[in-house]
């Protein structure tokens, strides 16, 4: 991709609107908390006061709008004190650069480190950044600095507190992720009856399972709905798949696949009464006739063979789902409760959480890491942007790094959006409030008020996109400061003027040293390549073998291959939204082969919907193609790493021996998944096959083809006259 292009989309993503639902009562009650930091801070100490409590109130409640699993009032508490942290040492070192300037870029390189954690723990880092910076503005006393400090933890207290004394919507964001699971494979069922070989992505399902991973007190407090269905929900996947596929299911036409037609689409009804329910905390009811046809009559059942066994499986499952759709009507049996000693998947709490952050930092210590280098550009803008903004003619030219710091990410993408989208927004609200300082001529308790106003419905957009959110945090800030006698004539063309300065600086950095993912993507579709490889082998000693053990093995290999896929999935979108030359992997190879993977994964999850029980006849065919599978996926990962074509010699060999052996014909559905593996296997051969002369020019040509599309693209929505 161009620059031009890139920068187009950078425009164009920065300034989208996102679809979210409001959530007006949570911006009120964080709203409410920079209230109650600001109001008796005004009332009884002075504007300075009153800023530091608004300053920790207002992060700590922006902190809890974060995509997170853990309590709230935890991240509040958690950015309040770190906020508060930051804030008094940044005073110790202050006034002098030789002690300044070392602690700011440990520190900021730190929270550029945070990101290994996870996004919510980068972003409470860099506000953390942000108020070290601010920390020229107090006094020269260590007495009002630890004021101040205490101040600015309260701020992160009173949210907390707010959390826990009116809690809205508890356990929203993990029902809605259940729900969204369950919709999602309904979704998925509904579209098998028009595509019996429609692509699925796991992305909800591993989003239901962090959300199911509880800390041992969330255990005891959390609603018994939310613990049995998103396994659910992964076991229906396969089964669907499996009864509407024409080589392992239901026939391609005839009254079998009318009646697999029929139990799908009954299959979608019931999962969405099933998400309904349980995002909406009330029963529902699924219509008679999705009931009816989930009934499977022994004489007169058209479908026969696996297809068969795939129908009564999908029966049995979809029972369950009926009873936590009907849990709590009128007439019905509630489900049981989920006993308190059951397992369920351990989130490490706060203080266990220490070694966890250690180990994930120090995978992250290395040159090629996104995240590494994420925290060089971190400190080294942090240090250098304090440094320029020293030299400005201006006042709060703390801005400038400020600025920076927020709005840089480890990606190209959104670190340019973010940029832009702040830019935009910052010019909108200081119009705006540069408007309304005029009209009303605010004094400071009046400004306060504005400034919790602007507070409320930054949270509140906070969702819809960056630029919105931004247009409301620039005006908050701006009635901030005339709160603390500040003239409007001084603080708007400066705010604009330092924004501008920060966004440059932040994009300049990821120039001169970014973080690009196009020169990855062979590792990392390896990555994805050999673990998939596992998984597949996992499910056919499942055949082979069919233990407790295997089947604990399959699913490990499950969820590993399901983050090799997201990983994989991660780079391949950010890789598309970069401005460099393709290595390696050309962008219609990179698609081609990620369609022969997902074709390879969809096989290996049909066999896995009829992995025989432990007491079922074994299939000994199924080990060797196994350790068949397995060594040539390894082999070929280091293959597409290095450049070089994979060999499928050992699975063909290994499928040729299965087809001679008269054992095999008993097991005609994992028979027919190892040829179709096969058959993705070769499609991914072909993808990333190439000669010497074509891996020389590939690239040449990838990229003469993307102008070409460029021109064409240009061309044709801008009539332009061109002289010749």
């Amino acid at each position: 991709m161009t620059w031009l292009r890139a920068l187009r989309q950078v425009v164009r993503s920065g300034l989208t609107i996102e679809e979210a639902r409001l959530e007006p009562l949570l911006a009120l009650r964080t709203a409410v908390g920079v209230a109650i930091g600001i109001g008796p801070a005004l009332w009884l100490a002075s504007p300075a006061y009153a800023a530091s409590a608004a300053l920790g109130a207002y992060s700590a409640g922006a902190a809890t709008f974060q995509r997170t699993w853990r309590p709230r009032k935890v991240i509040a508490l958690g950015a309040g004190v770190g906020l508060a942290l930051s804030t008094f040492l940044g005073y110790l070192a202050a006034g002098r650069l030789a002690t300044f300037l070392p602690l700011l870029a440990v520190w900021a390189f730190a929270a550029g480190m945070a990101w290994a954690v996870g996004s919510t723990a980068g972003i409470v880092a860099a506000t953390t950044v942000g108020s070290m910076l601010v920390t020229v503005t107090l006094p020269t006393s260590i007495g009002r600095a630890l004021e101040h400090a205490g101040i600015i933890a309260l701020g992160g207290v009173a949210q907390a507190l707010l959390i826990l004394l009116f809690p809205i919507r508890r356990w929203g964001a993990h029902r809605d992720a259940l729900a969204d699971a369950l919709a999602a494979v309904a979704d998925y069922a509904r579209r098998l009856r028009h595509d019996p070989t429609a692509p699925f992505d796991p992305e909800p399902l591993m989003t239901a399972r962090n959300a199911a991973a509880v800390t041992p007190s969330q255990a005891r407090t959390r609603p018994s709905v939310l613990h049995g269905p998103r396994g659910l929900a992964e076991r229906i996947r396969p089964v669907v798949a499996a009864l509407a596929d024409p080589g392992v299911g239901a026939p391609s036409e005839g009254p079998g696949r009318d009646r697999a037609r029929e139990l799908l689409d009954a299959a979608a009804e019931v999962l969405d009464a099933a998400a309904r329910s349980i995002r909406r905390g009330t029963p529902a009811e699924v219509s008679p006739g999705s009931t009816d046809a989930l009934c499977v009559d022994e004489e007169h059942e058209v479908l026969e063979g696996p297809a068969r066994q795939a129908a009564e499986r999908l029966v049995e499952l979809l029972g369950e789902a009926l009873e936590i759709a009907r849990c709590g009507t009128p007439g019905r049996t509630p489900a049981p409760p989920v006993p308190e000693d059951a397992p369920f998947l351990v989130r490490p709490t706060m203080f266990r959480l220490v070694p966890v952050v250690v180990r994930a930092v120090r995978r992250e210590l290395r040159r090629d890491s996104p995240v590494f280098r994420h925290a060089v550009r971190l400190a080294a803008v942090a240090t250098l942007g304090y440094l320029i903004a020293a030299r400005l003619p201006v006042g709060h030219g703390y801005w400038v790094p400020i600025i920076s710091v927020m709005v840089m990410r480890p990606d190209f993408h959104r670190t340019y959006a973010r940029a832009v989208a702040r830019l935009a927004g910052t010019l909108a609200g200081v119009a705006l409030a540069t408007g309304m300082v005029r009209a009303l001529g605010p004094d400071a308790q009046v400004s306060g008020l504005l400034a919790v106003v602007s507070a409320g419905l930054s949270f509140m957009l906070n969702r819809t996109g960056y630029a919105y959110s931004q247009c409301f945090t620039a005006a908050y800030v701006v009635f901030l400061l005339g709160m603390g006698g500040q003239a409007w004539e001084q603080t708007v063309p400066e705010r604009v003027v330092l924004t501008l300065l920060g966004g440059a600086l932040a994009m300049l950095a990821y120039v001169v040293f970014p973080a690009w993912e196009t020169p990855r993507l062979p590792g990392r579709l390896a990555d994805w390549l050999a673990a998939e490889g596992r998984y597949a082998a996992a499910v056919l000693r499942s055949y082979a073998e069919p233990t407790r053990e295997h089947h604990a093995d399959l699913r490990r290999a499950l969820l590993a291959s399901r983050e090799a896929r997201a990983a994989w999935q991660e780079a391949y979108d950010r890789a598309r939204q970069e401005p460099v030359r393709p290595r390696g992997l050309t962008s219609r190879e990179a698609e081609e082969a990620q369609e022969a993977i997902k074709g390879f994964d969809r096989a290996a999850m049909l066999m896995e919907s009829h992995v025989p029980r432990a007491d079922s006849r074994p299939v000994p065919e199924a080990e060797r193609f196994a350790e068949a599978m397995e060594a040539d996926t390894a082999q070929a990962a280091v293959d597409v790493s290095e450049h070089r074509n994979p060999d499928w010699a050992r699975v063909e060999e290994a499928l040729h021996a299965w087809e001679g052996a008269a054992a095999g014909d008993g097991s005609p559905v994992v028979r027919r998944g190892a040829e179709m593996q096969k058959r993705a296997l070769e499609d991914l051969a072909t993808a990333v096959s190439r000669t010497p002369l074509e891996r020389d020019v590939g690239s040449a040509r990838e990229e003469q083809r993307l102008r070409a599309a460029a021109a064409a693209k240009g061309a044709g929505s801008e009539p332009a006259h061109r002289g010749g």
